[in-house]
Formats: C-alpha cells, structure tokens, sequence
C-alpha cells in the first residue's frame, strides 16, 4: 500500500501540464513574494540574520541575497524568507494553514544557483508543485494542526518537495525530501509579535533546500512518516485531525479551485477580514470618528489567540494587535507599511481610539464542524445605533481579489519601503517570468532581487 507520501509525490510528477490561469496565478504569487522580500530586507530580524551569519555572506557564493551579496543556498533561503515574512505582508493559503510562498519562492530561488541552466515556466511550475504538496499535507492535519499551535510546520514540508522537483528529483528522491523536511517542521505560535515569528519562515525555506539536496544526494527517511505511529499526525496533529483517508486530486490545480490570499494590509492575516468589514461599515455610512462610540468585533478563536497584544508596545506587536490595526485602519482609511513604525504606533488619536475597540472568539461549540465561520464587525454609535458587517473572505482573496492595478501599487509599496528605485518597468518585467529563457543568467532580474550579486 502506498504511503502519503509517495502519492503526493506520484500526484506532483505525474501533472506535466498547467493551464495559464495555474500559471498566471503563480507568477503573481511569486512576483508578490519578491515584493515583499524586498521591503522586508532592512527589517531588524534580517538585519540580525546578517550580523549573525556575516562571515558566510561574501560576493562569491551561490545563491544571491536580497540584503546585497550571495551565499550558500541554506543561508539564502534562511535570509530571503525571513524577510519575505518579516513584514507580515506575504499571502496566506488556506488548504495549508501556510505562509506558503514566503516559504517555497525563497526556497526554490536559492537553488537556482551557476551552472544550472533553469527557465521561467519551470520556475513556476515547480512553485504550483510545492504549492499542491502543501496542501496535501495540510488536509491530514489541519485546522487542528494549526490551532494547536504549530506554524510554518506544513510549509516546510511541502516546500522540500517544490525544491527537489525543482533539481530534477524521481519520485523516491521528492518523497524522502519531504520525509526529512518532516523531521525538521517546528514553529510555535506562542513566538507571535517577536522577530522569532518571520524567522519561522526562513527556517522552513533553509530547511526545505536543505531537505531537498539530503534527498537527492542518498538520505533518506520513512516514507510513512506523516501516518505512521508517532509520525507527523500523531505528534502534531491535535485532537481533531482527520487524517489523509479522503485526500484526493483534482485535475483543477490548488490554485485554481481556492487560490492563494494575496494581503491587502501588512499585518497578521487573522485581521484582515474584521478591517475589511470595518471599511466597509465606514464607506457605507460615511461613519467618522464622532460616530464611533465603541466597536466589538467577533474572529475564529486561532484568530483571538494569534492576536495576543491590545496595548502593542512596538511595531511587531503591532502587527498582531487588533485594537490597533482596527483604530489605525478606521482613522487613516487604509494601511500601508509606513503604519508599522515605532513612531507611528504611539500617535495619540490613534491611542485614544483603540479603548473603544473589543474582541471576542467564537466558541469551541460553534466552530466544531466548520470549516470557516465569519468575522463580524459591530460599530455602535452615540445614539445607541448598532451597524453590523460581517466578512467570510479577505480582500484578496479568490472570491475578492485584487486587481491587476492594486496588485502594482502593492509592488511599488514595497519598492519604495525596500529603498529600491520604483518603476513600473520592474513590474512588468516580474509578470513576464514565465518567458524567461535562463533565471540564473538573466542579470536584470537578479539586479532587482539583490542588490550587487
């Protein structure tokens, strides 16, 4: 009988084709991704990976870095993913419970090291491959995996087999790949609103290469890992995981049937929706701040447990802080990343505001059996009125997506707070990945990523 493992790995070989919408979902993933690495390089948690690893970034290693110079792939990977998370402004995919492309573009960027001749397409494809493998480890164990806890966990797995495919892996290779990168999955919640959370990122894109190039140079593992006695399931499962019995593949990619959630506002995805409302509300009645008397918001339990700091006292608090995501959205009309600053987070209206903010959970009785339950806004006013919004879907999302335009002036965001010269031909260049004859060779794409590679 065959193990998890190696049907999702027989599933991941055996898909050779892709429709355009697949693949035009992946380049936006990644040209996203980049964004987002590239306004997270001068983040204090980046900054400190580089301190600590300054011997072993030079101008002369393999995998360029999006600090400025080069590395080893490990490092690269550790490097570029954790500053791809660091703002908190990367997609979220849901079938995973994942960060899952500040994990697996990082990933497969490291490996694309000289001498190895790879194109655009097959960049992407290997992208829409570690994207499907997350999923299928996910359906074993989530939601309960991650509510108990656990994060980046499932994204390291399913990004090893995105790099091994990515080096030309067999299917015994891409399966022990996943097998090792299992041993290593780690990353407790309990870290959120310290620099230790986007670390989580970069340790799962270091330890999914690191996984991949093991595999394929003869190390192996159990391929019944995720099933088996004290495997994956067992030990991280959580109470309520159902196990990969039902785990089927559709010929409709991952990405096609639920997408991945591209973020509108830089700060934990568990807000987003309740922010979402709370514009709304404010657009549909013209609410201003005289109006507000006090606002309650209802989210997953996950969501009030991700969100541990009502009184955030720096900007990485702040990021995981409803009361001032809420506060600053409503004063300001939107969020950008010029929000989550030491200076910003202390302005008085915007602490005079957030007492008026309170959040609540659903209980465990009203989650049990569904898969998503919707965040809820009540805004009452002065006068005793109550105006309720409720949000089943972020902005971003595949029922609400960003456009093409909206997803450009995100690009350029970033670019700007990166410190990079912002240009639209730098977009446009990013959404012809696809045609692409030789990643690795092509300085101009290089040049955006890392500054003197």
């Amino acid at each position: 009988m065959a193990t998890i493992l190696r049907k999702i790995a027989e599933q991941i070989l055996s898909r050779t084709t892709f429709s355009s919408l697949a693949m035009d979902r992946a380049r936006d993933a990644v040209v996203d991704t980049i964004g987002c690495m590239i306004a997270g390089r001068g983040d204090e948690s980046v900054a400190a990976l580089a301190r600590a690893f300054n011997g072993e970034i030079a101008g002369g290693g393999e995998a360029g870095l999006v600090t400025g110079g080069s590395a080893s792939p490990s490092l690269a990977a550790l490097i570029n993913a954790t500053a791809a998370h660091a703002l908190d402004f990367d997609d979220n995919f849901h079938p995973a419970r994942a960060h899952a492309s500040a994990v697996l573009v990082p990933a497969l960027l490291a490996v694309l090291t000289s001498g190895r001749v790879t194109n655009g397409r097959r960049f992407l494809e290997a992208y829409l491959a570690g994207l499907e493998a997350q999923a299928a480890v996910g359906f074993g164990v989530n939601p309960s995996h991650y509510n108990r806890g656990w994060h980046a966990t499932v994204g390291s797995i399913g990004a090893a087999a995105g790099v091994a495919q990515l080096l030309g892996a067999d299917e015994k290779s891409l399966a022990a790949a996943m097998s090792l990168a299992t041993s290593f999955a780690c990353g407790p919640k309990g870290q959120f609103g310290t620099t230790a959370k986007p670390l989580h990122a970069g340790i799962a894109a270091r330890n999914a290469v690191d996984a991949a190039r093991m595999a394929l140079a003869g190390i192996s593992g159990r391929l019944d890992i995720l099933e088996r006695p004290q495997g994956f399931l067992d030990l991280f499962g959580g109470d309520e995981a159902k196990g990969w019995d039902g785990l089927t593949f559709e010929e409709q990619h991952i990405i096609e049937s639920r997408g991945v959630v591209t973020k509108r506002h830089p700060c934990c995805a568990s807000t987003h929706r309740a922010i979402d409302a709370l514009l709304d509300l404010k657009q549909e009645h013209g609410l201003l701040t005289g109006d507000i008397a006090g606002i309650e918001t209802k989210v997953g339990i996950s969501a009030a447990r991700n969100l541990a700091y009502p009184n955030p006292a720096d900007e990485m608090q702040a990021r995981f802080s409803m009361q001032y995501c809420l506060a600053t959205a409503f004063l300001k009309g939107s969020l950008s990343l010029s929000d989550f600053t030491r200076q910003e987070i202390e302005r008085p209206e915007i602490r005079e505001f957030m007492p008026r903010i309170e959040m609540q959970s659903y209980s465990v009785e009203e989650e049990k059996g569904v898969e998503r339950l919707p965040h809820v806004v009540r805004v009452t006013t002065p006068d005793g009125r109550i105006l309720t919004k409720s949000r089943l879907r972020a902005k971003g999302s595949l029922e609400a997506p960003m456009t093409d335009h909206e997803r450009e002036v995100k690009f350029m965001d970033c670019l700007r707070w990166g410190n990079r010269n912002v240009s639209g031909a730098s977009f446009l260049q990013l959404r012809n990945l696809a045609d692409i004859e030789n990643l690795t060779g092509d300085n101009a794409f290089w040049n955006l990523i890392s500054d003197g590679y």
